[in-house]
């Protein structure tokens, strides 16, 4: 079997989130290979950029019916699927005290359920086929939980331990499952931040826009994480440093950690001092 052929076929793909920053990348990376690809996003048109030979469906991962028809669609036009891409994702930050219960379950709808949906979708098909490849897009805040992330923290840790427990779980079955968890790096996910506490967001939006790397560099990676199976894919310098430093250093961690929680309570103070004096 070569990286890119089943039994002799071209591997059948479906991305969510497919038609901008990483899952765009994918889409390319993938049809480059020559591999047949499944876009899928939330317009109703196929989006200006789309590869040639990649299709194009419209899949809100928060629908069930969209899901299913997903399904119908690889079953009836392909005659099965080999590898499911749950990209499709969110991204929003705030304290604790901060978040308003409906910022919590905004993210949680499309971050944790989004991908629980197209599991549930296509593992049957998955196990009728007795293979298949479940690759969920986490983010490094599922492995290090820096402050005022909590609720992209729990989700993305919550989408790591779905994929740990699937690929333990679905492994009999030959259906293999594999997350991706990258740092920083440049894409319009900083433009769908969105929650209550815009101090937080901007600080997020700097990190991302100020990342060397782009969604082609995360893209490849990934690919070369599936293509050898591996479970955890680590796409990234900065990423495999942190997790050490939690792992091995977590004495320096904690510290870090609380550096930067000390920083925000610090600009927090000092907004709240300005605000006051114009008040004045």
């Amino acid at each position: 079997m070569s990286d890119t052929t089943i039994s002799g076929h071209r591997r059948r793909i479906l991305v969510t989130g497919g038609a901008s920053g990483l899952g765009a990348a994918l889409v390319r990376a993938f049809t480059a290979r020559g591999e047949r690809v499944i876009a899928t996003d939330l317009a109703e048109t196929a989006p200006q950029g789309l590869p040639a030979g990649a299709e194009y469906l419209r899949l809100d991962v928060t629908s069930d019916q969209d899901w299913a028809r997903a399904l119908t669609h690889v079953e009836r036009h392909w005659g099965g699927l080999d590898v499911l891409v749950n990209n499709a994702g969110v991204a929003a930050g705030g304290r604790i005290d901060v978040l308003t219960v409906q910022d919590w379950r905004w993210i949680t709808e499309i971050n944790l359920f989004g991908v629980v949906r197209g599991c549930r979708t296509f593992t049957p098909l998955f196990k009728r086929q007795g293979r298949g490849h479940i690759v969920n897009i986490a983010s490094m805040a599922g492995l290090v939980h820096p402050p005022v992330m909590g609720s992209y923290n729990a989700v993305k840790a919550a989408v790591v331990a779905l994929s740990e427990t699937l690929h333990h779980e679905l492994g009999p079955y030959g259906v293999t499952t594999s997350v991706v968890c990258p740092s920083f790096f440049r894409t319009n996910l900083a433009s769908s931040l969105s929650g209550s506490d815009p101090m937080v967001e901007a600080s997020a939006t700097k990190l991302i826009n100020g990342s060397k790397l782009t969604a082609d560099d995360i893209a490849a990676q990934v690919l070369k994480g599936v293509d050898r199976g591996r479970p955890l894919i680590l796409t990234d310098r900065p990423g495999r440093l942190a997790l050490r430093a939690k792992r091995v250093l977590r004495p320096l961690y904690d510290r870090t950690m609380r550096r930067v929680a000390e920083g925000v309570r610090r600009r927090v103070e000092q907004d709240q001092k300005n605000t006051t004096e114009n008040h004045a």
